[in-house]
């Protein structure tokens, strides 16, 4: 059991829990939550040892075996497969006698070594962490090829994996899908559920808490606040709670107006089509909770497009991808990822992109977004697009070394005024008005981007993008570093923005409340799906299936 009883921890002068108290039993699941800043990580770092409390008393049983993704970014040529096989430090130590016991000539120490290392598991080791490595998305070409040859995304995929293959009792996972796309998402799901050690994660994933945890703890006014239940559980409680703190929903009444006014509109026009069932579940589930909703301290809309032509654009026979590296011999071809593209997209539609990582999400968004030009074919645009693109990689439409003043006054020097929304001015007092609605108040707007967290980044973008009023968003995994209440302020502003929305995401709640349809990159090819997420789940494992089927 994990006890915590009256800790106070500080981080410099800030106490971050105050006289907090919580347990955990052997096998439980636990969601920590909490708004950014609440202390959810500094909680993390007292489980690891790597913090210690001011007072208090905290206890973990001393012969616990502990998993965690390192955050360090490896430098190595080991192949991912002996990387991760390295993970297992039950096998590291039991390979470590063994050498010793050998260099020591002693027979029944070698003995013993030997059954040891047979105990750790070392003739599937090999085989032990390739099946976690093609689960997190990697192909079985991958699997040799050196960690330095991998970009930082896929870094990170490997730790994760190492710490997938560690024997452990208590696994922490610090936003462990943040750069799993939904196909490993699925995957790691399955994984955790089979579990059987003690698990403490965060995450701004609502669907992924619901699917592996069955406890939640919220850190919230310096305490840690225990829930039975997963996070769907804990916001139908926490509701409950608000609403009986008659003073504090007085306050809110205006915001759960609104609220309620949004949902009564939506669900009223909510199509009835199998995928925008998802939809209405979603604005119900938003009824269930709005007093949750309109307590978080950060919301946005998108202002309406000044206009809309239909369509927006037109793919015909169009082929996308990369084009030859600079260094590239004469006459080396492009590198084709989707091609025969025949597809319109049309004024309010709200479009998912599915697909496996690799085959082309990126490079059809990248593309309509003008970062990529098309290999073949045609793409015709409507007169008046105006696009609104959220790179997956923030830097990709983000200056390290400039702030965000610095950042919305080129915005507004490069909008033509034909494009700026009546009464939209590029004053720095207009434009530090307009950030102080995204949370960036004060120093803040000074303050260079680089030294910025991710959230604080995306933040950034989603400004720039408001204030361009585009007609057509291309959203390309916009929650990588948002916490919960901003992926909730983002789903609302989606709903009410009367544009069209393209969305890549792994954020299945994200794609379930804002999409009505989705189209499925695969096979180097781009075609409607014919079904909502829990399908798309479906067909993933109908895939896997097949796969280890034609593998046998």
């Amino acid at each position: 059991m994990i006890s915590v009883r009256n800790v106070t921890l500080r981080r410099g002068v800030n106490v971050v829990l105050d006289r907090a108290s919580v347990t955990f039993a052997p096998g439980e699941k636990i969601g920590l939550v909490g708004r950014n800043g609440a202390g959810k990580s500094s909680f993390f770092g007292l489980l690891n040892g790597s913090l210690h409390e001011d007072s208090g008393e905290f206890s973990i049983p001393s012969t616990w075996k502990m998993g965690q993704v390192a955050q360090d970014m490896p430098e190595t040529e080991q192949s991912a497969t002996d990387f991760v096989v390295d993970g297992d430090t039950v096998l590291l130590a039991a390979n470590a006698e063994v050498a010793a016991a050998e260099a020591a000539d002693d027979g029944m120490r070698m003995a013993h070594a030997y059954m040891a290392l047979n105990d750790a598991g070392a003739h599937d080791a090999p085989a032990r962490s390739q099946a976690l490595l093609l689960g997190l998305g990697f192909s079985a070409v991958q699997l040799d090829q050196p960690v330095n040859s991998f970009s930082g995304g896929w870094r990170m995929r490997l730790q994760l994996a190492r710490a997938l293959m560690c024997p452990s009792d208590l696994l922490l996972l610090d936003e462990p899908t943040n750069h799993l796309d939904l196909d490993a998402l699925v995957w790691l799901e399955a994984w955790l559920k089979r579990y059987q050690g003690t698990m403490v994660v965060i995450s701004h994933d609502r669907e992924f808490l619901d699917a592996v945890t069955q406890v939640t703890v919220h850190v919230d006014n310096a305490k840690l606040v225990r829930y039975g239940g997963n996070y769907s559980k804990f916001e139908d409680m926490r509701a409950e709670q608000l609403v009986l703190q008659q003073a504090a929903m007085a306050k809110q009444a205006e915001k759960i107006a609104h609220l309620q006014k949004f949902i009564d509109r939506f669900k009223a026009k909510a199509s009835k089509a199998k995928q925008a069932q998802s939809r209405v579940k979603a604005l119900e589930r938003m009824e269930k909770i709005a007093p949750v909703l309109a307590d978080a301290e950060f919301n946005f809309e998108f202002k309406e497009p000044l206009n809309v032509p239909n369509p927006l654009l037109s793919m015909s026979a169009a082929s996308f991808g990369y084009p030859a590296p600079d260094d590239a011999s004469p006459g080396t071809p492009p590198t084709v990822i989707v091609r025969g593209i025949n597809r319109s997209v049309l004024a309010g539609q709200r479009i998912g992109i599915l697909g496996a990582n690799g085959q082309g999400k990126s490079t059809l968004v990248k593309t309509v977004a003008h970062a990529l030009a098309p290999i073949a074919g045609e793409i015709s645009e409507g007169k008046g697009l105006n696009i609104g693109y959220f790179a997956q990689q923030e830097l990709d439409v983000l200056r390290l070394q400039d702030t965000p003043m610095e950042h919305m006054i080129r915005l507004a020097r490069d909008t033509p005024a034909h494009l700026r929304a009546p009464g939209q001015s590029g004053t720095e007092q207009s434009l530090r008005t307009f950030l102080g609605t995204f949370n960036f108040s004060g120093d803040m707007v000074h303050q260079a981007v680089g030294t910025m967290s991710g959230g604080e980044k995306a933040r950034l973008v989603l400004c720039m993008i408001v204030w361009q009023r585009p007609n057509l968003l291309l959203l390309d995994e916009p929650t990588n570093h948002l916490d919960l209440a901003t992926r909730e302020a983002l789903g609302m502003a989606l709903n009410e923005f009367e544009g069209t929305v393209m969305l890549v995401s792994h954020d299945r709640s994200l794609l379930r409340a804002v999409c009505d349809e989705f189209w499925l990159v695969t096979k180097g090819g781009v075609e409607p799906f014919d079904g909502d997420l829990d399908d798309y789940q479906q067909f993933l494992r109908d895939e896997a299936r097949r796969m280890r089927e034609q593998a046998a």
